[in-house]
């Protein structure tokens, strides 16, 4: 009975704490409903062939929702990530994919230096941001999101790979990757307006620049 009457109040107490990380993350990444919500789209998108490469060049128009920005305050570090795909067209099946290239974008605020923490990687970086990624500090949040918002001469394939007498494009896309959150914070996010940032488009390669 009374190893019961343990195992009961066990269960009750990791039922409460479960209870309290998922009140906290809904306090932590909820916004008020009056509140605007996160939004991305694209002011410039275009693609240039220089040196044997495919570089990419886009500019996002990129703003945080309150409830991203206030958690962040608070201390939860916020992963973004973009992604360009080269597809060749293939009318009698799916296109084929040529290459993917990724970069990873994790933001973090540091309270005792009051300065803001932008790692950027082409691999997924650890929740310490300890990687193999390249890391810039910045005094205001406007200044990291300026960085994020620029993706200039990004190498998204060699020109060698791209056949002249294929039609081909490139699809990109951005995102803020929820994925990355503490599982209470995912939870909590998944009905939260202001944590779906998401934004692609697709450019066709003309036949100038492939010859």
């Amino acid at each position: 009975m009374g190893f019961i009457t343990h195992c009961w109040k066990k269960a009750g107490s990791d039922l409460r704490r479960a209870c309290r990380w998922l009140l906290w993350a809904c306090w932590l990444v909820c916004a008020p409903a009056w509140a605007q919500a996160s939004s991305a789209d694209m002011t410039e998108f275009k693609l240039e062939r220089q040196e044997g490469a495919l570089l990419l060049n886009a500019q996002l128009k990129l703003e945080l929702g309150p409830a991203v920005e206030d958690a962040l305050i608070k201390g939860l570090a916020v992963h973004f990530v973009a992604e360009a795909e080269v597809m060749r067209d293939r009318w009698y099946w799916s296109d084929k994919k040529l290459g993917t290239v990724t970069r990873y974008y994790r933001l973090a605020y540091q309270p005792l230096t009051r300065r803001w923490r932008l790692n950027v990687a082409s691999e997924p970086i650890a929740h310490s941001g300890v990687t193999s990624s390249l890391s810039q500090n910045f005094e205001s949040l406007k200044e990291a999101i300026d960085v994020i918002r620029r993706q200039t001469n990004w190498k998204v394939a060699d020109m060698s790979d791209i056949d002249p007498e294929a039609r081909q494009h490139v699809f990109y896309r951005f995102k803020l990757d929820v994925s990355q959150l503490p599982r209470p914070f995912q939870i909590a996010a998944g009905s939260q307006a202001d944590w779906r940032l998401e934004i692609g488009r697709q450019l066709r390669l003309s036949a100038e620049m492939v010859r």
